[in-house]
């Protein structure tokens, strides 16, 4: 993890590239991705119950057919 040194000269590289103006541009979008993402992972995060006895009946279907033809 970079030190106090290190992040000042981040810092200071970000602020040339970007320039003091975009910034608070910048992290408002950052925040409001990661905002986003978070949310995205809490609704995406709990599989739906349906889905999933859905998808257990078509795997077992076609391996009892193919046990029965045989």
């Amino acid at each position: 993890m970079p030190g106090g040194p290190e992040l000042l000269i981040i810092v200071f590289i970000i602020l040339l590239l970007f320039g003091a103006k975009k910034l608070p541009e910048l992290s408002r979008a950052i925040g409001k991705s990661l905002g986003e993402f978070k949310k995205g992972q809490k609704e995406g995060g709990e599989p739906d119950k349906e889905l999933d006895e859905a998808e257990k009946k078509e795997i077992s279907s076609p391996a009892e057919k193919s046990g029965k033809s045989e």
